[in-house]
C-alpha cells in the first residue's frame, strides 16, 4: 500500500516509517520542514511532500493515490487556542481524505478515563479525544488507536519515568501516582499501527491499547528501579501537588520542560486502563507480545546505554520555538542582523577538529565557562524554556533535526559545517555556526559564527547587554575547540 505519514520529525512517526517500509509498503511524509527527514537513514526510501496539515492544499497533495493515511500530529503547546488548532487540522485532514479516496485513517491518540466527563479532562486528552471523532465523522474508515503511558526510549513518559527514578531516591510526590495505569511498550505500538493499515473497510472505530499490566505510577517508579538495579525507591504521596506545580517539579528534576510536562502529568490525574481488547480481532499478537513492564524498560534502558535511540520526545519542534532558516540578507531581518565571528588556524587534521564540533554539548559540555552556560540554562527553564537538559540524542552523531541542549540542528555538513538554532526563549532570533575547512598554508581553519535577529527594542538592549561577555563565551568556546581537537589528535598519534 502507498501510505502517508504525519509526525514523520516526530517520536513515533520516526519509528513508524521504517516499521511500514519493512511490512513493504510505500510511504510518504508530509512534513513543514523536509530537511529534517534527510540525514534518517530511511530518507532515500520514502516521498517527502512539504506542507502543514492546516493547510488544505498541501494536504490534497499529500493525499494523492493514498490508501492509508497516518495522523500522527498535535498542536499542544503552540498556544491558548491549540484545541482549535487541532480540530481545524482534523478536519482539512478527513476532508481531503475523503476527497482524495483514501482507503483508511489511522490515528494515535489517548487513553480516556471511562465515566469521567469529558470538559472535566485535561485539555490534552480533551483534544486528543476531538480529534479522534472528528476523524471518525469525516466518511473515511478509520482507526482510533487510544494508548496511555509508551514506554520506550527516548519517549517523553520514558525519560520522565526514568529521571525521576534515578535521581530521587526519596521522592515527595503527588497524589496521582496511586492512579492505575496501563503502560504499553513502543514496539507493540509500532506493531498495531502497522497492523491497522490492512484492517477491514467495514471497521471504522476506537479500540484502548495497552500492555498486559495495569499498574499504579509508584508501582512503575518501583519496578523501574529494581530492572535498572537501583536501590529501592522511597515514595511519599502528599495532597498538596497540583498539576501545574507537579509539572514545575517534574520539569526541575527531568529534562522534560514543564510545556510537556504538563500535559503528561494531567494525563495522570484520572486511572487510564484498557476497557477492551478487541484490536487483537485485527491485529493478532504474535509470541511474547504485548510486552510487559520490565521487559519494556529493559529494552529501552538497553537502547539507551548502547546510544541506540533513534527517536526522541524532543525529535518534534518545541511548540513556539522558532523555525524560520537563517537569513542570508540582512533586509530579510527588519534591518539588523549582529553577528561574532571567531576564526583560528590549527595543525590538526580536519576530521579530529570535526569530531570535537560534532560532539559538542550534552555531557560534553560548550568548551567555555560553564557556570555561564549552566545559568543561562536554568534562566531560560524559569520562563518556561527547555534549558540545557535535553543534551543529545547520540553521543557522537548528529543529524539535521536532532535537539541539542536549547538548540536544533539546522544544518550539518559532515566534516565541514554544523548550524544549530536557539530553542530558549529569546528576544529575536538566534543561530550559532562551526566550520572547518582546509587552509591556505595546510593548517585547519576553524570558522564559528554566532547570528542574531533581534525584535524590537528588547532584542537590541538584549544583544547589547551580553556582548561583552562574547569575548569569554564564544572566543574561549573556539579557543578550547580546538585545543581540544590538538589534544586529541595527539594523543592518537602517540598511539601510532
Amino acid at each position: 500500500m502507498r501510505c502517508l505519514v504525519t509526525g514523520a520529525t516526530g517520536y513515533i512517526g520516526g519509528r513508524l516509517v521504517p516499521e511500514l517500509l519493512a511490512a513493504g509498503h510505500q510511504v510518504r511524509c508530509l512534513a513543514r520542514t523536509p530537511a529534517k527527514l534527510r540525514d534518517h537513514t530511511w530518507a532515500g526510501s520514502v516521498e517527502v511532500v512539504r506542507g502543514d496539515v492546516t493547510d488544505p492544499a498541501s494536504v490534497a497533495e499529500a493525499m494523492r493515490d493514498v490508501d492509508v493515511a497516518y495522523y500522527l500530529v498535535h498542536a499542544l503547546g503552540t498556544g491558548k487556542d491549540f484545541e482549535a488548532t487541532d480540530r481545524r487540522a482534523a478536519r482539512v485532514f478527513g476532508e481531503r481524505a475523503r476527497a482524495a479516496g483514501v482507503r483508511r485513517i489511522v490515528y494515535l491518540g489517548g487513553l480516556t478515563p471511562r465515566g469521567v466527563p469529558e470538559h472535566t479532562l485535561s485539555p490534552h486528552l480533551r483534544s486528543r479525544a476531538e480529534v479522534g471523532r472528528i476523524l471518525l465523522d469525516s466518511g473515511v474508515p478509520t482507526t482510533v488507536l487510544r494508548a496511555a503511558v509508551i514506554i520506550g526510549s527516548g519517549s517523553a513518559s520514558f525519560e520522565m519515568l526514568r529521571y525521576l527514578t534515578e535521581r530521587l531516591p526519596v521522592m515527595v510526590t503527588p497524589r496521582w501516582v496511586r492512579n492505575r495505569i496501563q503502560p504499553v511498550a513502543v514496539r507493540d505500538v509500532l506493531r498495531i499501527l502497522v497492523g491497522s493499515a490492512r484492517m477491514p473497510e467495514d471497521v471504522s472505530r476506537a479500540f484502548d491499547v495497552g500492555g498486559p499490566e495495569v499498574l499504579t505510577y509508584r508501582e512503575m517508579m518501583l519496578r523501574y528501579a529494581a530492572v535498572a538495579g537501583l536501590p529501592r525507591r522511597l515514595v511519599l504521596p502528599v495532597p498538596v501537588l497540583t498539576p501545574r506545580l507537579s509539572s514545575l517539579w517534574v520539569s526541575l528534576v527531568t529534562p522534560v520542560p514543564a510545556s510537556i510536562a504538563r500535559p503528561l502529568t494531567e494525563s495522570l490525574r484520572h486511572e487510564v486502563v484498557c476497557h477492551e481488547r478487541d484490536i487483537t480481532r485485527y491485529v493478532p499478537e504474535p509470541p511474547g507480545h504485548p510486552l510487559d513492564f520490565d521487559t519494556a524498560v529493559s529494552l529501552a534502558l538497553r537502547r539507551v546505554r548502547e546510544a541506540q535511540v533513534t527517536t526522541r520526545w524532543s525529535s518534534a519542534a518545541v511548540p513556539g520555538a522558532p523555525s524560520d532558516p537563517l537569513p542570508t540578507d540582512p533586509d530579510w531581518a527588519g534591518g539588523s542582523l549582529y553577528t561574532d565571528r571567531r576564526e583560528i588556524a590549527v595543525d590538526v587534521p580536519r576530521e579530529a577538529l570535526w569530531r570535537v564540533i560534532e560532539g559538542i554539548g550534552g555531557e560534553n559540555g560548550w568548551y567555555s565557562f560553564p557556570l555561564a552556560w549552566a545559568v543561562r540554562g536554568w534562566l531560560d527553564r524559569l520562563v518556561g524554556g527547555v534549558g540545557l537538559r535535553r543534551g543529545r540524542r547520540d553521543a557522537a552523531r548528529l543529524r539535521t533535526g536532532d535537539s541539542l541542549d536549547f538548540w536544533r540542528v539546522e544544518e550539518i555538513q559532515p566534516g565541514r559545517l554544523l548550524r544549530l538554532r536557539a530553542e530558549m526563549r529569546l528576544p529575536g532570533l538566534a543561530w550559532l555556526e562551526m566550520s572547518c575547512e582546509p587552509g591556505a598554508d595546510g593548517r585547519t581553519r576553524y570558522c564559528q559564527r554566532a547570528f542574531f535577529v533581534p525584535h524590537g527594542l528588547l532584542g537590541h538592549a538584549y544583544w547589547w547587554s551580553v556582548a561583552p561577555f562574547h569575548s569569554v563565551v564564544f572566543g574561549g568556546m573556539a579557543r578550547n575547540i580546538t585545543r581540544t581537537a590538538a589534544a586529541h589528535a595527539s594523543r592518537a598519534e602517540a598511539t601510532r
